[in-house]
């Protein structure tokens, strides 16, 4: 009996912060913001507030602590979310018994919310080069056979298909897509997909960030909308190795001795 209490007491308590959270018609707004563009800066919801940054990082810092908004590291950044889970739990808690056709809708958006906050990774290489040659090395086939192990072949031109052949000669692709962004010699969005996985299956999307400094290219790749937690511990070991491989290929003239993506 007195752990039910106290389970009840502490529900009752999260309960209190939504409500106080949703109280003010700033947050109200801030959430909005997110409903329409999910995954949004702490500057890029400041432009649609006539308020500073301090104040709007107290309005989030009360949405975070009532469980309303989430956040994920990419880089420097940090991407807010919309979490619509306390608002699902008010849902059951009060209307489930009167509406349950309109609590199933509420728990199919709530999936759908949380499939947009499928894991990402980012890695940040810092390379000796300039920023048309590593755009020449991610995109060209030849290059990407050498430190890579597959050729990416592409035009690279906005909607166009790119496929990550393998080089043993089969003409086998094991990953396919589309170039979402292509800004030569800047910044390059792709979608990754497996040919050969289920129909229903959503394809993940990498960002390639190149800035210059000086005599050194700041590299970032983000791997964003992975299915799930299995996927990013397989992207995080593979983009640390092929980008170890691209940055001695641009720096040395070749790639590491052996693959490193093969050690155990």
């Amino acid at each position: 009996m007195q752990s039910i209490t106290c389970l009840t007491v502490c529900v009752q308590y999260d309960l209190d912060k939504v409500f106080k959270a949703l109280s003010d018609p700033t947050r109200r707004y801030l959430l909005d913001q997110l409903r329409r563009d999910n995954g949004q800066t702490l500057g890029e919801l400041c432009e649609r507030l006539e308020m500073t940054r301090q104040s709007a990082t107290q309005h989030l810092a009360v949405l975070e602590g009532a469980n309303l908004v989430s956040t994920v590291r990419r880089g420097r950044e940090k991407l807010h979310y919309l979490n619509p889970v306390p608002l699902h739990d008010m849902q059951e808690r009060w209307v489930d018994r009167f509406e349950r056709p309109r609590l199933q809708v509420l728990n199919a958006v709530k999936c759908r919310a949380e499939e947009a906050m499928k894991p990402s990774f980012v890695y940040v290489t810092y390379i000796e080069s300039t920023p048309e040659k590593v755009w020449h090395a991610l995109t060209d086939p030849d290059l990407t056979a050498a430190y890579w192990g597959h050729r990416n072949e592409s035009d690279w031109n906005e909607g166009s298909q790119w496929a990550h052949v393998r080089t043993d000669g089969s003409g086998v692709a094991d990953v396919v897509g589309e170039v979402i962004e292509s800004v030569p010699p800047k910044r390059l969005v792709t979608t990754w997909l497996d040919p050969d996985g289920p129909k229903d299956q959503q394809s993940s999307r990498a960002t390639f960030d190149i800035e210059q400094h000086e005599g050194i290219v700041r590299l970032t790749v983000t791997h964003e909308d992975l299915a799930d937690e299995k996927a990013h511990e397989d992207v995080s070991g593979g983009w640390a190795a092929v980008l170890s491989n691209l940055k001695s290929l641009l720096e040395t003239g070749h790639p590491l001795p052996e693959n490193p993506w093969e050690m155990p």
